[in-house]
């Protein structure tokens, strides 16, 4: 990690958790951060920077598992190590509701049968509408809340350069401390606030899939970083695909074209 080299983490960390403070001071002075904890490194670290920043109080934990989760235990174990209030929402009836509507939806003006999806949902739709339901599952909490409450978004650098989060999904949220903090760093990070090793150093994954994050994407989130830092990645199949899927999705990262009216 000679990219890395001078990173200071404790710094970072300051400098976060100061952001934090002034952005909720301008945007809830006494409003709750409310957050989905999935047990991995990057709601870990934003839950206890959060805390760090406003106080256990003022921060809600939300687990959300999709039927059963294997390693919700590991979303507990935050909660507990924080401190914090926390509810655990299962969105499985929330997701197979959207799907079954979609599937036995009444079709309007369409020469085909059964419409355009032929009442069949596609992959990508399979896949996203879970992580959209949470989100939209986070707003109805925050907005339940007493004070209010604003919407963590806990996405990384690397994993927003490649397009690795779904759009109104987990990319989605009022606030985000750590999107300009690649894997790397975010781990360094983790570390040094002194959080549970095998939480902050575990395998990313989807926990759909059974299969890792870097397993799907084709490299590692180091060579990904070096590459985000360096500019340099021998392998050329590598660094065209992650040019490619960069481009791809960088829609995800931008606001919403708007058409101006010229006046």
């Amino acid at each position: 990690m000679d990219f890395l080299q001078n990173f200071d983490a404790e710094h970072k960390v300051e400098e976060s958790v100061t952001w934090i403070r002034d952005w909720f001071d301008a945007n809830g002075p006494k409003a709750s951060a409310v957050i989905g904890l999935s047990g991995g490194k990057d709601s870990t670290i934003v839950a206890a920077l959060l805390t760090r920043a406003l106080g256990k109080e003022r921060v809600v934990g939300v687990l959300m598992p999709n039927g059963e989760q294997k390693d919700i235990a590991d979303s507990r174990r935050v909660v507990e190590e924080l401190g914090i209030e926390a509810y655990v929402v299962n969105v499985n009836a929330g997701v197979e509701g959207i799907y079954s509507s979609i599937r036995n939806a009444e079709v309007l003006n369409s020469d085909k049968e059964g419409g355009s999806i032929g009442g069949a949902l596609g992959k990508d739709s399979v896949i996203n509408t879970p992580p959209r339901i949470r989100m939209a599952t986070l707003y109805a909490i925050a907005q339940s809340l007493p004070n209010g409450g604003r919407v963590a978004n806990t996405c990384n650098r690397s994993e927003d350069y490649v397009g690795y989060s779904t759009k109104y999904g987990d990319a989605a949220g009022d606030f985000s401390p750590c999107s300009d903090l690649t894997v790397t760093e975010m781990r360094l990070i983790g570390d040094t606030l002194g959080l549970p090793h095998d939480l902050i150093h575990k395998t990313p994954s989807d926990g759909l899939s059974g299969m890792s994050d870097e397993d799907k994407l084709g490299f590692t989130y180091d060579e990904l970083d070096r590459y985000i830092f360096t500019g340099v990645l021998e392998d050329e199949e590598k660094r065209a695909k992650i040019d490619k899927l960069h481009k791809i999705n960088l829609h995800k990262l931008q606001l919403m074209p708007m058409y101006k009216q010229n006046r």
